[in-house]
């Protein structure tokens, strides 16, 4: 349920917020648009879209729209297929359509059908796509270079031969501006002097210092200098007739093309998958906890796409990496994406001739950093340690992804998930009933022996379910594996839910190996209090315990 609140009730955070957003999407609505073999007006204009038009659509406070690195990969092989922009533009009309009917269809819940470990991997293996596409633009080659996020090109080249010719035409002074933007990205948040600086994100340090640096080659080393089809292009309108003249419309007779209605319905497919997905991070970064309406947000995004579309922008969804940002600026409402949106429209308007100064070797770096955040070792070993049933899929949607295309790799790592959890998911996955005893009734659950991200809906709609002031015992002593889809349900509801409804719960038979500590609310006391030896204690305590049912 979402609580009601004044958006206009804390302008001075949501403005200082709204402010770094702005300033964290800037670049990334560019480089997006580079990565997408797009324009790369139709970036912000995704994020002039996604800010002002969702921001007020959406029911979410904290969650910001615009271009998505996740959907990278399908714009440039959509973009590339066409041979045109309009045409492209046409297929996210068309995904807008499919977003705005699945809200109303009430589809807000797919996400709970998809496996964190393959939601995982699809990301991960995006991040290796976007690194790969990125270096050529960060050693200067700009020209040529054409691709999709498939391995193999369509003149029967792969993408690691194209990197390789793209090395043939290195430009010194955009590997120069590559390497000092790589050294700021890096170093802006972990050098102690630097964060006291966090209200001036890395990206635009990254961006100020690289046309600073190249505007010194021009006047004394004009060997490096950075110029030409190596600069970002935006076009600068004279006038408002100017203004009209730069937006580009969709190609209405492409509509009998099947191919657009194929890459419209994946691209909204996609899109609503991330955005549910950011959703339900957005909703668990709120200290505030308001619940965000997920069939609304479908509609908000649908009606997003189908106006960026209008206008020549990019598709778009909610976005992790700048609701994150809103969120660690102290954004309190909605406001604060609306006025990065209102900001992001002001700088297209009044300096296009200072963005048209940024190297795309900058833009290249923030990418490779974006990209190296999605496929970081540190996911590869957090699934490594989760076991074969984790990792495999995790590892096989990777591959799939960055060797064939996005949703063939994502199927592939669902049919091996369903594969090694078909088994278990013959079996109930929980059994609910009541107990009654003179001071009133107890909800049992109890967990049956193997517990998958298949049985995720049910369980979170039960647990929804549960009525403030119940006393609810969750049993898995007969359970043997638990998904970590389920584990991280459960703890939710034992961290947020309980103490704030005043749930008295109690957590029976869960084991080390889940990586959920066990603890136990006693009925005089709603304050949840952790134990450090869960087993163990918490069975001696049963007995007694129980006389208070």
């Amino acid at each position: 349920m979402t609580k009601k609140i004044n958006i206009f009730g804390h302008l001075n955070a949501d403005f200082a917020s709204g402010l770094v957003v702005f300033l964290v999407a800037l670049p990334l609505c560019l480089g997006i648009a580079l990565a997408s073999g797009a324009p790369p007006l139709s970036g912000i204009i995704a994020g002039i879209i996604g800010g002002i038009i969702v921001g007020f659509l959406s029911k979410s406070h904290l969650s910001v729209s615009g271009p998505a690195a996740g959907l990278t990969a399908i714009v440039l092989t959509a973009i590339t297929d066409f041979g045109a922009f309009e045409i492209f533009l046409s297929a996210v009309l068309v995904a807008g359509v499919i977003q705005l009917i699945l809200g109303f269809v009430k589809a807000g819940t797919i996400s709970n059908y998809f496996p964190n470990n393959v939601i995982e991997g699809m990301l991960a293996g995006i991040g290796i796509i976007i690194i790969l596409k990125q270096l050529p633009h960060a050693v200067g080659y700009d020209s040529d270079f054409e691709g999709d996020e498939k391995f193999v090109e369509t003149d029967g080249s792969n993408t690691f031969s194209a990197i390789m010719h793209a090395f043939d035409y290195v430009q010194l002074g955009a590997i120069i501006i590559t390497l000092i933007s790589i050294a700021i990205l890096i170093s802006w948040d972990k050098i102690g002097f630097l964060k006291r600086l966090k209200l001036v994100p890395g990206p635009l340090v990254a961006v100020v210092v690289a046309i600073l640096l190249n505007e010194f080659f021009k006047a004394s080393f004009p060997g490096l200098e950075v110029s030409g089809n190596h600069l970002v292009k935006l076009p600068v309108p004279q006038s408002f007739e100017d203004l009209k003249n730069i937006i580009v419309l969709p190609d209405f007779t492409a509509f009998g093309n099947s191919k657009v209605w194929i890459t419209g319905a994946t691209i909204a497919v996609v899109a609503s998958i991330e955005t549910l997905l950011c959703i339900e991070a957005a909703d668990r970064m709120d200290v505030q906890k308001r619940y965000t309406d997920t069939n609304n947000e479908l509609k908000a995004q649908g009606i997003g796409n189908i106006i960026s579309a209008m206008l020549g922008g990019l598709p778009m969804t909610s976005v992790v990496v700048r609701t994150s940002a809103n969120n660690n600026a102290g954004a309190k409402t909605k406001m604060s994406t609306i006025i990065h949106g209102v900001l992001l429209l002001i700088c297209v308007l009044s300096i296009p001739f200072v963005l048209n100064l940024i190297p795309l070797a900058t833009l290249a770096a923030v990418l490779i950093l974006v990209g190296y955040r999605l496929a970081k070792p540190a996911i590869f070993m957090h699934f490594w340690h989760q076991g074969k049933y984790q990792f495999i899929p995790f590892v096989a949607t990777l591959i799939g992804v960055v060797f064939t295309d996005l949703l063939k790799g994502v199927a592939l790592g669902i049919i091996i998930s369903i594969i090694f959890l078909i088994k278990g998911n013959l079996k109930r996955a929980y059994n609910f009933r009541k107990e009654q005893y003179e001071d009133g009734d107890v909800i049992h659950i109890d967990l049956a022996q193997e517990v998958s991200f298949l049985n995720k809906a049910a369980i979170k709609t039960t647990l929804g379910e549960i009525p403030a002031n119940s006393k609810v015992i969750i049993d898995a002593s007969d359970t043997v594996y638990i998904a970590h889809d389920i584990l991280d349900l459960i703890t939710e509801f034992k961290d947020v839910r309980a103490p704030e409804e005043n749930i008295r719960l109690k957590l029976k038979g869960f084991k080390k190996a889940y990586n959920l500590e066990n603890s136990e609310n006693t009925f005089n006391n709603v304050t949840l209090q952790h134990r450090s030896e869960a087993v163990k204690r918490l069975q001696e305590k049963e007995e007694k315990d129980k006389s208070k049912f």
